[in-house]
């Protein structure tokens, strides 16, 4: 069970006061409590706190000091002071140090409650503009699983069994199959699916970033930090992280990531404050994590973790029945996107792309394909000799017509000599020692 109490740490001297906090508050909120700056702190480094409320007058340490030492191991976290006394010069440092809010003692219990979910609302967008910036950067290639093979339907039952469950998942398949379509498919349908889904993109992050990109970390945690970041980790807490190509972490990145699904915890670079976290992980590998365990590349321990749940995605050329679908959903998106009727493939050029291309780069090939030929092909029927765009070897126009192949042939050589003339045709028809109507021609 996903536990969404937020938590708030009271530390006040006075018995009373902590209880009464207790009372109101504990209803709504995970509550801690402490009677000195030592056990609170103490409570802060061992559990994550969303707000605290910080008594002015301490013993041995003032509220002020404690607020800076709370701030140097968490700049996130929200904090309220609380005084018996109505002082302006106090409640004017507390802001300057970064407190949110000074309430003053007595103080009316609504009032306090409302300050109280302000603070917690602002804590939480913070995390969730980070993570809504992180997702704009992104570029989602697909927008659903098109298919009816009798393989995908299979994945698609056990996705459905798989969103009952909190184990590790671990998605495996070529490149352009689809792996984190299918982990946010995972996430539509699991109990985390109103919490964020938050990708790690192993080959994109360099190794020298990747543990500040995932742990976060501290101002002046090392040469460069000069603000605080939250990692990636913390803003998936409650949701699930999507750790794409996974195999690409380094043997150090894998041991520490091992602990955190372990432990469900973690530090901050630059700080000694215990994060904990509750997420559920998804990882994806177009490689077989076997053989880079057998050659000392990946640890054992870790793929067994991450293999709770396996799921393998069978290539596009093992699913051909779905290319024809693929092809029309494809079409109508760009069509959709230009304002412009949807255009189709000739039945011979349907033949091509079903029949006799093996599409190594999967459904990620087939789209690319798709986008472009709906872009460059001037009339409603895209026709084989526009399909030029991919490398047809002679097994795979075996079966062809004579003129079709010469077709896709003529067309891959004009693609290639357009390619080298920086998409000049005047150049490319030099190229090619033909005139540069013949080529506009060919290639319209």
């Amino acid at each position: 069970m996903i536990n969404d109490k937020k938590s708030i740490l009271v530390v006040d001297d006075e018995y009373g006061v902590r209880e009464s906090f207790n009372i109101v508050l504990s209803d709504d909120y995970e509550v801690f409590l402490a009677e000195s700056g030592k056990e609170a702190i103490e409570i802060f480094t061992k559990n994550s706190i969303d707000l605290i409320l910080l008594d002015i007058m301490l013993p041995q340490v003032s509220g002020l000091d404690l607020l800076k030492q709370f701030k140097d191991l968490d700049p996130n976290v929200e904090i309220i002071m609380v005084s018996a006394v109505k002082d302006i010069e106090t409640a004017v440092k507390a802001m300057k140090y970064g407190a949110y809010d000074y309430v003053v003692k007595p103080f009316i219990v609504d009032d306090i409650k409302n300050i109280i979910a302000r603070a917690i609302e602002k804590h939480h967008l913070i995390r969730e503009v980070t993570y809504l910036r992180d997702e704009l950067e992104r570029y989602h290639p697909f927008e659903q699983i098109v298919g009816k093979d009798k393989k995908i339907m299979e994945i698609f039952d056990l996705i459905s069994t798989l969103s009952n469950s909190d184990g590790a998942i671990l998605i495996q398949g070529e490149s352009g199959t689809g792996k984190e379509l299918i982990a946010r498919a995972i996430h539509k349908l699991d109990s985390r699916h109103s919490h964020p889904f938050v990708v790690i993109n192993c080959a994109a992050i360099p190794a020298t970033l990747m543990e500040s990109e995932i742990f976060g970390h501290n101002k002046g945690a090392f040469t460069g930090a000069s603000s605080n970041k939250i990692g990636k980790l913390e803003i998936a807490d409650k949701g699930i992280v999507f750790l794409d190509d996974v195999d690409l972490l380094d043997i150090g990145m894998q041991a520490k990531l091992l602990r955190v699904i372990q432990e469900k915890e973690f530090e901050r670079l630059g700080s000694t404050k215990i994060i904990k976290i509750d997420v559920r992980f998804i990882a994806a590998t177009n490689k077989k994590l076997k053989h880079l365990i057998e050659n000392e590349e990946f640890r054992e321990d870790l793929y067994y973790r991450l293999n709770v749940f396996p799921i393998e995605i069978p290539p596009l050329r093992e699913r051909r029945g779905d290319i024809p679908l693929l092809l029309d959903h494809f079409l109508r998106k760009y069509a959709k996107n230009s304002g412009r009727s949807p255009k189709r493939f000739s039945k011979s050029a349907l033949k091509i792309l079903t029949d006799h291309y093996s599409w190594p780069g999967n459904v990620r090939e087939l789209q690319n394909l798709v986008e472009r030929l709906s872009t460059i092909t001037k009339g409603n029927i895209i026709y084989p000799r526009s399909i030029s765009v991919f490398n047809v070897t002679k097994k795979e126009i075996k079966d062809m017509p004579l003129k079709e192949a010469v077709d896709i042939f003529e067309k891959q050589l004009i693609a290639e000599a357009l390619e080298r003339s920086g998409g000049s045709r005047k150049e490319a028809a030099r190229i090619l020692g033909i005139h540069r109507n013949t080529l506009q021609k060919k290639f319209g």
